[in-house]
């Protein structure tokens, strides 16, 4: 499992685990099995399906875990198969099968990985603007869907309570529903305290969810 990958992973269900009162190490290792599995990638994705079927208290955490899961194949498998694996006729056929799985935290993911690989210091303005291009007409299903975010950068220069207040107001059937307070709260501060993560905690509205995505982004970027 890519190293980054594996800290953001355990980060993430640790840190739900602790809020909720629950056992990490109930689902912890299965799905360290499934990123490691040599098998093709809906193999994994049926692996990894299985430990949250048989562990439903982590159900809140598997639709990032698949995002995690997708990460680790583009660090990790692909540099093990055919050089335009991912121009092929059986990468086309997952994206198809996928289409209505994980989230937007894979951009984030990827734009984080972009960062590292060019030495570039992750900025809200720069992932919106570079990478998800939401000024360019050909990508407006990219600036409908962080629309919100784009429309609250000032946040990331306020306090954590005025984040989670315009984080309130998202619709339930929002993309970014659980994603706007951690995704706005890292670009705000990037290497929180403990203070501050106790803020960030107190002003959320879904403790266990808030911090397991803030602290898998933090530690992946790590």
């Amino acid at each position: 499992m890519d190293i980054k990958v594996k800290k953001a992973l355990e980060a993430a269900v640790n840190n739900y685990a602790s809020v909720e009162q629950i056992d990490g190490q109930a689902i912890l290792p299965g799905l360290a099995e499934a990123f490691e599995l040599e098998k093709p990638f809906m193999e994994k994705v049926e692996a990894m399906d299985a430990v949250f079927d048989d562990n439903q208290r982590f159900e809140e955490l598997r639709e990032y875990t698949f995002d995690l899961l997708m990460i680790n194949f583009f660090a990790e498998d692909v540099q093990k198969l055919e050089e335009d694996y991912l121009d092929s006729e059986e990468w086309e056929s997952i994206e198809e099968e996928t289409l209505d799985r994980g989230s937007e935290l894979l951009n984030i993911l990827l734009y984080l990985r972009e960062c590292a690989d060019d030495d570039v210091e992750p900025s809200l303005d720069d992932f919106l603007k570079e990478f998800l291009l939401v000024e360019e007409d050909e990508f407006q299903d990219e600036y409908r869907i962080y629309e919100k975010v784009i429309a609250n950068q000032i946040l990331v220069d306020s306090e954590y309570s005025e984040i989670a207040k315009v984080s309130a107001t998202i619709s339930e059937d929002d993309e970014l529903v659980d994603l706007f307070y951690p995704l706005v709260s890292f670009f705000n501060e990037q290497n929180p305290n403990q203070a501050q993560l106790e803020s960030y905690a107190e002003a959320g509205s879904n403790k266990a969810l808030d911090i397991a995505l803030l602290q898998l982004i933090i530690n992946y970027n790590s």
